[in-house]
């Protein structure tokens, strides 16, 4: 059961973001803020991710997202909230 303090958000990622240590820096900002979730290349050059956790945390994580790591360009950031399915046990990067 989710919370009103609990969020769920999948973000696609569009612009340069493969090659520039974003799924990295992605799962150590989620960490350091405490979500769960994953973050992955997807095969057209944009990467996915999810986050679930501390609404404020979710939050900051999308607006980290808008900018990414130092080397990446983003042109946009796709948001589809959801509930909170407690699937995850921690952050991580998948293939």
């Amino acid at each position: 059961m989710a919370s009103a303090d609990t969020a769920r958000v999948h973000v696609l990622i569009k612009g340069r973001v493969q090659g520039v240590f974003f799924r990295g820096s992605t799962r150590a900002m989620a960490t350091t803020l405490g979500l769960t979730g994953y973050v992955r290349n997807l095969s057209g050059g944009d990467v996915e991710a999810v986050f679930e956790g501390d609404a404020g945390a979710v939050r900051k994580a999308v607006r980290w997202c808008r900018e990414g790591p130092p080397g990446a360009r983003v042109d946009s950031v796709d948001t589809r909230w959801g509930e909170t399915s407690r699937q995850y046990s921690d952050f991580q990067i998948q293939p």
